[in-house]
């Protein structure tokens, strides 16, 4: 996976207005110049001066984050929900139509409680008050509910922890999919007759115990995805919808106990086990791999619970929390729950732990829960690892992690110290206040701080004539262009300090030979830049400034001499090809680009396996297990760095890399496959069969948490190799279509009929690889109240663009044999015809005329079959006319050798000159080796600076898949000289994609990291 970071553009930037506008939040960190090397092992505290002093109040001001722009159902598929969830989640029917989503009950009812709980805060005998302010910015999607809080430090802190424990923080909608005939007594023509009485007690019952709104909604229309030819089908999606709205927590504990309780409408046996939590991401293995197979061999399904449940203390109302250590598990019979209860109870014994601690900032602990817990998420299950986080407000700096190695102990710390540079911290002193423009009054230092918080998304401080802001990078900015904006403190003499952090390996690239970047910006933009480091990982940057224009302009330099970095996967044996001998290659590719490029080979990563911890069983079973964890070797393992002022030469470095691997280990990328979640259990039966085809097309496929209770499955691995992976795959993976028409004894004879039976019935599963059967006595009537006939169609997803093609084939079939049917439901909807055409009809114009009908014409089918058949045969795409020709000798193989990394459609292949020559036909069709497109003449494998610059030849441009990216500089494509211009569809080289969200996301080692 591509990992564009800290790529700045900040020339565009310079303006006030545009300072405090949004950057995307990436993991680097910023420069420093004279060093001051103080290394006290603890986190950078946020200055506050005379905070202990007990005369001396402090304002505090947070934005509560509510998700007030979290929209309720729609109240037209709503069949069922709790008591008053209907009123809660939507408008009154007097309500006009644009009223907006903030204006929701249960939003209002929300704010309410924080007005009322910050009312008995204030009326306390306490010396602490809480105003909550509300706004509507026009930067923002919604409402914005800030909390300022005055009084003395200690009373401030403890009484934001109370209010953001006691508030309903994030609020969430999870979806869950679910057969109708689960929860319908019957179900015909998609209409159900009655609700099961036992089912909507359940929900309601689970309502009360998790403290959450759950609706009951209707079937929807979901795409169908032909694996390979790409074609997208709606259809009515024959599931239902169990929709759970509440905080994370408690919408999490609600979504497991339905899914478990689906699990006991399908015939199958609950239990539950307790291990202890900080266990529970170990156990689960890397990505999840360890479980998954415990699934697989005992054909269970294991429910864990969140893994930071600690760290929020929110419960609602009248509702019980779920316990931390109960993993719940969900069989066939007593025997395969009892056996997986076995075989984890095997690895938590094996298990021994390495445990480490690191300190961070309160304020960025406070930060990174509550606005990025995906992404530690996705840390902890990439290096099964356990990390323990203080509890939200808490003021703690520890944080634990723990794993059966010190090295993903070492990664996990260095991926999680990484998302604490997304953060600043930002001090603005007031030294000599202005005379002339009157000190505010609390009430004023109230509304200030509010406005800052609303506009910026930070949280700031004000005590004895200064401010601390803390939050992301762009919200720091933008709260410093609020204050600067404040009169009377634009006009008073001040002192600004920013505060970044970076990773303690970045320091040299930062500051540069003897401090020479840093004693350079010091230079430009007249502010003191001091490097402190206070930790094994990170050191800060500090920015310190009397003027609020040279902040900007320094800050924004030291951002630009900030690394931004890109890293992807190239397998180890191209490593020497691209270094060259003696470093040739890249050096050359380097100085050409001004861009630092590392290696890292399966020696230098370290290899994690599964042999150590797992049951011997598990070992020795014909390696399976280990199959699915070499995909470690597969992480990112080239890295290109360099200062972020010159982030748009990254992507032109990769592409230059990449055209000297092989197509087959080309541009890794990664695709969602959606298949029924249930069905989920049944594939992963057959692992061993899924291993061997990830073997053959080189790609892994990656199966969903159980508790995620998701249809979507990724597959990653090279670009062209995905999409016939996802066709074999797609081929395990079996499907019906049911088209209902009236019963009539044209139809009824014609079903039954030889001809049917014995032609073409065969031709169906021979041609279009679909099974078609004959089920009479259907309950379903036709509008006149006749009964009907179904026809099953059974097929595989990778066919089910088939379904169209067959249905065509069997309504020729009917007009031949003087049958017309009548379709209740399942007809296949023809494609629309062009508007544009359809138009022409309404111009008497010579220059718009319908073209004549053909005397005679060259082509074998327009002259032997009619118009209709021809122009059927015109519209149908080039796979579909594959599929009807089995001895045609073209090959869906070789159509897809064809279009392998082609930008343009297939039936343009040849569109330039007509006078190509031999040459360039073998410089288009040698898609093997690597080198087969380049330059005969050069044979270093790179085309060099004047093989570039030099031809006549034009250029082709080359922006990636589609993918809008303000890095993907236009750049030279291959030149094929000594021949006139060619226009091809494929180059013959490997994917040069741009897409950053392809490859392997696993993390990077090495010190470059």
């Amino acid at each position: 996976m591509n990992k564009l970071t800290s790529m700045r553009h900040w020339p565009e930037r310079m303006s006030p207005a545009a300072f405090g506008m949004s950057r995307g939040n990436m993991g680097m960190q910023q420069p420093g110049n004279p060093r001051r090397d103080v290394t006290p092992q603890v986190a950078p505290q946020i200055p506050a001066p005379q905070l202990q002093l007990p005369d001396a109040p402090i304002y505090y001001a947070f934005n509560v984050p509510f998700a007030s722009d979290l929209a309720g159902p729609d109240t037209e598929d709503i069949l069922h929900a709790n008591r008053d969830a209907v009123l809660r989640w939507t408008h009154p029917a007097e309500a006009p139509d644009d009223v907006p989503v903030h204006e929701l009950p249960v939003h209002v009812a929300n704010l309410e409680q924080l007005r009322k709980l910050c009312h008995e805060i204030s009326q306390n005998p306490y010396p602490i008050e809480a105003h909550v302010m509300t706004t509507t910015p026009k930067n923002s999607r919604g409402l914005v509910t800030t909390v300022c809080l005055s009084g003395t430090a200690e009373m401030v802190y403890r009484t934001r922890e109370a209010i953001l424990n006691q508030t309903p923080l994030s609020l969430r909608c999870t979806t869950i999919d679910v057969d109708g005939h689960l929860v319908a007594d019957h179900v015909a023509a998609d209409i159900p007759t009655a609700l099961k009485r036992s089912v909507t007690d359940f929900l309601d019952e689970i309502s009360g115990r998790c403290g959450v709104d759950i609706f009951l909604l209707g079937p929807k229309l979901t795409p169908v995805v032909d694996g390979l030819n790409g074609d997208v089908e709606l259809r009515r999606d024959q599931r239902w919808r169990i929709v759970i709205y509440g905080d994370m927590l408690s919408s999490e504990h609600a979504k497991t106990l339905v899914l478990i309780h689906i699990d006991q409408l399908l015939g199958r046996v609950v239990d539950s086990l307790k291990i202890d939590y900080t266990l529970h991401q170990i156990v689960c293995g890397r990505n999840r791999k360890n479980i998954k197979l415990i699934e697989s061999t005992t054909n269970t399904a294991i429910y864990f619970p969140p893994p930071f449940s600690g760290c929020y203390k929110y419960c609602p109302p009248n509702a019980t929390q779920r316990d931390p250590v109960e993993i719940y598990i969900t069989g066939d019979d007593a025997v395969h729950i009892e056996q997986a209860k076995y075989k984890i109870h095997e690895m938590v014994t094996r298990i021994r732990l390495f445990v480490k601690d690191v300190q961070i900032s309160p304020a960025k602990s406070d930060s990174i829960l509550l606005s990025r817990m995906d992404k530690v998420r996705k840390i902890v299950e990439a290096n099964s690892a356990h990390l323990m986080l203080p509890p939200l407000g808490s003021r703690k700096q520890s944080v634990r992690v723990q794993a059966i190695e010190n090295l993903p102990v070492e990664r996990t710390i260095r991926e999680f110290m990484t998302l604490t540079t997304q953060f600043y911290i930002a001090m603005w002193f007031i030294s000599v206040p202005d005379n002339r423009q009157p000190l505010p009054s609390p009430h004023d230092i109230r509304a200030m701080l509010g406005d800052i918080c609303a506009n910026s998304d930070a949280d700031v401080t004000f005590e004895k004539m200064s401010f601390t802001v803390t939050g992301s990078d762009e919200a720091v900015k933008a709260a410093l262009m609020v204050i600067h904006q404040i009169k009377w403190v634009a006009h008073s003499q001040y002192q600004i300090r920013v505060k970044v952090e970076l990773a303690n390996e970045h320091k040299e690239f930062v500051s540069g030979k003897k401090n020479g970047k840093i004693n350079k910006i010091m230079g430009q933009s007249n502010v003191q830049i001091m490097f402190d480091t206070f930790g094994e990982y990170n050191f800060n940057i500090e920015v310190i400034t009397h003027s609020y224009e040279a902040l900007k302009t320094g800050l924004s330099l030291v951002e630009q001499e900030m690394p931004a970095s890109i890293s992807f996967h190239v397998p180890d044996q191209y490593h020497k090809r691209i270094i060259g001998i003696g470093g040739q290659h890249i050096q050359r590719i380097m100085k050409k680009y001004s861009v630092f490029v590392k290696f890292s080979n399966a020696m230098d990563r370290g290899r994690l396996g599964c042999i150590g911890f797992l049951p011997i069983e598990y070992a020795d079973r014909n390696i399976g297990s280990m199959t699915r964890e070499d995909d470690d070797s597969r992480v990112d393992n080239v890295i290109c760095r360099t200062p972020a002022r010159n982030a748009q030469s990254l992507e032109l470095v990769k592409t230059e890399i990449l055209e000297m691997v092989d197509r087959v280990d080309s541009e890794f990328t990664s695709q969602t496959v959606k298949i029924d979640r249930l069905y989920h259990r049944q594939l992963l039966a057959r692992l061993p069969e899924i291993e061997q085809l990830e073997r053959d097309w080189n790609c892994k496929i990656i199966f969903p948490s159980t508790e995620q209770a998701t249809d979507e499955l990724v597959v990653t691995g090279p670009q062209w190799l995905v999409p016939k992976c996802i066709d074999a795959f797609l081929a395990m993976v079996p499907d019906k279509h049911e088209v209902v028409m009236e019963r009539t004894p044209a139809l009824i004879k014609f079903l039954e009929s030889p001809e049917f039976v014995q032609n073409i019935v065969p031709k169906l599963k021979n041609q279009y690889e679909v099974d078609v059967t004959v089920h009479d006595g259907s309950e379903e009537r036709a509008s006149s109240g006749t009964s009907s006939v179904t026809l099953l169609w059974s097929f595989t997803r990778n066919n089910a663009g088939g379904v169209s093609d067959a249905m065509d084939f069997l309504q020729g079939e009917f007009a031949t044999a003087g049958v017309e049917p009548v379709f209740i439901r399942g007809a296949v909807p023809r494609p629309k015809p062009d508007t544009f055409e359809e138009s022409l009809q309404f111009f008497d114009s010579k220059l718009l005329q319908h073209a004549p009908a053909p005397v005679a014409t060259d082509s074998p089918t327009k002259g032997s079959f009619g118009d209709d058949v021809a122009r059927e045969r015109e519209r149908s795409t080039l796979l579909e006319r594959l599929r009807g020709k089995q001895g045609s000798g073209i090959s869906i193989s070789s159509f897809l050798d064809r279009r392998k990394n082609s930008s343009q459609s297939s039936t343009s292949f040849f569109k330039g000159s007509s006078n190509v020559s031999k040459s360039s036909l073998i410089s288009i069709e040698s898609t093997r080796s690597f080198n087969a497109d380049r330059n005969p003449w050069n044979d270093s494998g790179v085309n060099l600076p004047d093989d570039d610059s030099n031809s006549p030849w034009p250029v082709q441009r080359v922006h990636g898949n589609g993918f809008d990216n303000k890095l993907a500089v236009p750049h030279p494509g291959d030149v094929t000289p000594r021949h006139n211009t060619r226009q091809s569809a494929d180059s013959g080289r490997p994917s040069t994609s741009h897409s950053t969200h392809s490859g392997y996301p696993g993390p990077l080692s090495g010190p470059f990291r």
